[in-house]
């Protein structure tokens, strides 16, 4: 049984290499399809956080299949712009499996009662509110999608369109588009843009960690600004 179990785990890496290699300039749509044709849509999950370019990825997946489950971490700290813009997006792709995760009250309790770990330690938040949240909802898949690219640069530049993540695979169908492809996207589908753009926010997490951005900087200066953190650890943790 342990030497099984040491197969399956050897082999899974070289599956999304593999993976990776047939689907390396592939379109969104075609890597979504191949996602499905892998594990499944009963163990596959797309993961939004309903932010600025989130509509995207979300329209190209309901026109794949609508009812793949979509898992969206309400962290406490969203702005209520996200939580609307969620319900808009929900309302006009017609997507029919959302679920809302929410961080353990327990965990939340005793490790910040005052709310204050965004400022103090806010790998610790980000731990908490996002990366347990989300390893315990993917248990039940085998495979999940999201919604990096490589354009957003830092740690994203060189992400492979899949991966594996642990005993997971991991796809990331907009790897390769470019902000004018997702603006397309947008435009092409009459996409309503997040609440918050018009506000100069270019990208949107949590209320504590998220600020406006200038046009000169990355979209993503305006997350964690003034700290060496750039990302909030789901995507440098393994799920599983």
């Amino acid at each position: 049984m342990l030497q099984q179990a040491l197969t399956v785990a050897e082999a899974e890496p070289s599956r999304a290499a593999a993976l990776d290699s047939a689907l390396r300039n592939a379109p969104p749509a075609k890597i979504i399809e191949a996602a499905l044709e892998a594990v499944g849509r009963e163990h596959l999950a797309l993961v939004s956080s309903f932010g600025t370019e989130s509509a995207a990825l979300l329209k190209v997946m309901a026109d794949v299949d609508p009812a793949i489950p979509v898992v969206f971490l309400d962290t406490g700290w969203l702005f209520e712009e996200t939580l609307a813009y969620r319900d808009t997006l929900i309302a006009a792709l017609g997507l029919r499996d959302l679920r809302s995760i929410k961080p353990s009250e327990e965990t939340l309790s005793q490790e910040d009662p005052d709310r204050e770990l965004w400022f103090s330690n806010p790998d610790a938040c980000c731990r908490i509110r996002k990366v347990e949240p989300l390893a315990r909802a993917l248990k039940p898949f085998s495979a999940w999608i999201n919604g990096r690219k490589r354009f957003q640069g830092g740690a994203r530049a060189e992400i492979p369109v899949v991966e594996d993540d642990g005993a997971k695979l991991k796809f990331n169908p907009f790897a390769n588009v470019s902000r004018e492809e997702i603006e397309a996207i947008y435009k092409l589908a009459k996409l309503p843009p997040h609440p918050l753009v018009a506000s100069g926010y270019l990208s949107v997490g949590c209320m504590p960690c998220s600020s406006r951005t200038t046009l000169d900087e990355d979209a993503r200066a305006g997350r964690w600004r003034g700290r060496a953190k750039t990302e909030c650890g789901i995507h440098t943790t393994k799920t599983s």
